[in-house]
């Protein structure tokens, strides 16, 4: 069952986080997208160096990502799903019997994110993601698949099970941009029209 997580206090933080936008440097881009914030999760800003609601970047919140107000429902669903289980413990396997489990693997967690806009019907593992969708950076939503791992940026920002702060596991979101090192070992999709 869905957790509600949203607070009174959160909304007013996102309210006064939207309207300051955060500065990125150009280490923040990957070389092979230098135009497009976050390593290809949006469309191109009118500046790289700034980072807002305008130019398709969420907020994170307390750990809670919150979409801009101009993004299309289904991205906003796609967040909020992810908003559900972004606390959850890592659990190889996890969310591949069913989308409800206790705890969550990679493609597991992007399953059920995905799967909560009715853009997957169901669960699929990375190498199957890796043929998601269609091919190369999305408007909002990119996934990064191979056989062995997969994460995604959706408005902005990431939706990863790996480097989690010590002692803590599981999918979360990050404001970090994926490393240009790793790029050329991932399949890039993109969720039709998305």
């Amino acid at each position: 069952m869905p957790r509600p997580r949203t607070s009174l206090v959160a909304a007013a933080l996102v309210t006064a986080a939207l309207s300051v936008p955060a500065a990125a440097s150009a280490a923040d881009y990957p070389g092979w997208a230098p135009d497009v914030p976050w390593g290809a999760g949006c469309e191109p800003g009118q500046s790289v160096a700034t980072r807002t609601a305008a130019n398709c970047g969420a907020t994170l919140v307390d750990g809670e990502a919150v979409p801009p107000p101009d993004a299309p429902p289904v991205v906003k669903r796609v967040i909020a799903a992810a908003n559900e289980i972004d606390n959850t413990p890592y659990i190889w396997g996890g969310g591949h019997a069913s989308f409800d489990a206790k705890g969550y693997d990679c493609s597991g967690a992007v399953s059920y994110a995905l799967h909560g806009a009715n853009l997957l019907p169901y669960t699929q593992v990375s190498g199957q993601l890796a043929h998601y969708g269609s091919p190369g950076p999305g408007r909002w939503i990119t996934i990064y698949a191979n056989d062995e791992h997969v994460f995604m940026v959706v408005a902005g920002l990431r939706f990863d099970t790996r480097n989690d702060p010590a002692d803590i596991t599981g999918p979360r979101w990050k404001m970090a941009a994926p490393e240009p090192t790793i790029l050329p070992k991932f399949s890039v999709r993109h969720p039709a029209g998305l």
